[in-house]
């Protein structure tokens, strides 16, 4: 009895000696099988970075002029441009091309958008590159597109980082709409200093360019409201 006891005891422990060994088995092979796999994935994404550097060295002349043409927007008045945006057409073709009834409102229109276009620009790129680089990477290495990337990890955070100086540029245009009167057209400084001048039948009446600080006070306080809002629906982003 005690034998067979003995016997049975030694066929349990080689068998649990044999399960050790399995599982060291399986333990080296899941290693070996991760690190088969993390090297895949490493492997990947160096292509695709590769890939991604030669898509932007291709592009480079895009690039440069894009950056020279930023360059000039930010570091030329915006009064000069709306003169040269207006005047300058005439002089090159021998005919004025805002010379019909709104002429004036479109390219005062199509100089505002180019020059804050360029401020953007510089809002978004560093928006873009405030997101830390080991999400996208952690995003390559999951198999993730670029698109899916840039739309499921980058934006929303991008959003929130760009949102307060995107408000401050806003309302910063809405103030330089005043220097449109350069070219002539009557926005609304324009329309309060005309009664100071007497263009109305009146003359030496002050009054009315307090009334349009009034207007841009109000106008700039619901843009502050509204992207305040925006700010606060985006604290989870953080």
């Amino acid at each position: 009895m005690r034998e067979s006891l003995a016997a049975r005891a030694d066929a349990l422990r080689e068998r649990l000696d044999a399960g050790e060994v399995l599982s060291e088995a399986d333990r080296g092979f899941l290693e070996k099988a991760g690190q088969a796999l993390t090297e895949a994935k490493s492997k990947a994404l160096l292509r695709r970075t590769e890939r991604s550097a030669k898509i932007l060295l291709g592009f480079r002349p895009i690039s440069l002029i894009s950056r020279l043409i930023v360059w000039v927007i930010r570091g030329t008045p915006l009064m000069l441009q709306l003169l040269i945006i207006f005047y300058i057409p005439g002089y090159i073709f021998d005919t004025n091309p805002w010379g019909f009834a709104e002429g004036r409102f479109v390219a005062a229109a199509i100089m505002f958008i180019i020059n804050y276009a360029c401020y953007f620009s510089e809002i978004y790129r560093g928006g873009i590159q405030g997101v830390p680089a080991g999400q996208q990477e952690a995003g390559q290495v999951l198999g993730m597109t670029r698109g899916q990337i840039f739309w499921k990890v980058t934006l929303l955070q991008m959003i929130k980082r760009i949102v307060p100086p995107m408000a401050n540029e806003v309302i910063t245009l809405v103030k330089d709409t005043s220097l449109a009167r350069i070219i002539s057209f009557q926005e609304v400084i324009w329309a309060g200093y005309a009664f100071l001048k007497g263009s109305h039948g009146y003359s030496g009446l002050i009054w009315p360019l307090f009334f349009t600080g009034i207007y841009y006070l109000i106008f700039n306080g619901v843009v502050s409201f509204l992207l305040g809002k925006l700010e606060r629906r985006l604290e989870f982003f953080r």
